[in-house]
């Protein structure tokens, strides 16, 4: 099939200097013999204008190199541009490029887009923002508050806010509506995910794909310290089970259950955050899942 790809750099993602990806870029698709251009990633992160360089020139694939902020604004700018996407991963985190099985060797993640398989991909929509990977409230969006802030990136600075935060973090009071039920609770975070993890491989919510039209809910409700390190630990590593959203007992220390929309209200202004990139604090925010919305070249 014809094929004519744009490749999008973010010459500042993440932690290494990039100056080498253009150059492999270059040789590696000529090699393929598929045509293609490259342009740099935009500081408003606004890529509606290329809506008619795509049309025009027939571009099939437009490849993202650079971290998951760059991911969220490229794909949701173009979503509705009959387009496939790959992801090159080069920010500090990397979540939505791990959670679909995506390497971290910018050559190795340039050759499964090469190779051209694509999968459909769903994404989810919070107060009709666009949304790839999760979004979350409280002490998580408090970290992605505190880290786009600081000049240095990467696992070793993120660690460092989380280890700063932790003890003196509070909960929150929410109201969750699922099903036509509302119930309040308290808590330290909620994350909502469509992929499976933060990043750098933290799987928050393991249970969760990118393609079964449901968001996963992880809420950490309030308890002291110590028990929400273990119960952290828990829920990374897999242990805890899934409830059905009949069965959801919001007095446990971890809720843990899918569904295609719900609403949270907010009263108490906890930090939110959409694919990592702090957003402004809603009073109440309604998400949905949105199935099959694009096609990502990815192995899982």
């Amino acid at each position: 099939m014809h094929r004519n790809i744009l490749y999008i750099i973010n010459p500042i993602s993440g932690t290494k200097t990039k100056k080498n990806i253009r150059q492999w870029v270059e040789q590696k698709t000529t090699a393929a013999n598929i045509p293609f251009a490259i342009i740099p990633s935009v500081a408003d992160g606004d890529y509606h204008f290329l809506h008619q360089k795509i049309r025009e020139e027939k571009i099939t694939d437009v490849v993202i190199a650079g971290g998951d902020g760059t991911v969220n604004q490229v794909i949701g700018s173009l979503l509705k541009c009959n387009v496939r996407f790959g992801i090159i991963p080069c920010g500090s985190g990397n979540g939505m490029a791990f959670a679909a099985k995506i390497s971290k060797q910018p050559e190795k993640a340039l050759d499964l887009i090469l190779q051209g398989q694509a999968k459909v991909t769903d994404s989810y929509s919070a107060n009709e923002h666009f949304g790839c990977m999760l979004c979350g409230l409280g002490f998580d969006a408090k970290i992605a508050h505190d880290f786009v802030d600081l000049p240095k990136r990467g696992l070793k600075t993120y660690f460092k806010l989380i280890i700063k935060n932790y003890f003196s973090s509070k909960t929150f009071s929410f109201t969750i509506t699922i099903n036509e039920n509302s119930i309040p609770i308290d808590a330290y975070f909620i994350s909502i995910a469509n992929s499976n993890q933060f990043g750098n491989h933290f799987t928050i919510a393991p249970k969760a794909s990118l393609d079964d039209g449901l968001l996963d809910v992880v809420i950490f409700t309030k308890q002291n310290k110590i028990s929400l390190f273990f119960q952290l630990l828990k829920q990374l590593s897999g242990i805890n089970k899934l409830q059905t959203t009949l069965d959801v007992n919001m007095n446990q220390k971890i809720i843990y259950f899918q569904t295609k929309k719900m609403k949270i209200e907010n009263p108490a202004q906890a930090p939110f955050h959409i694919d990592g990139e702090p957003v402004a604090t809603p009073a109440s925010i309604d998400i949905t899942i949105a199935e099959k919305s694009f096609s990502l070249f990815r192995q899982a």
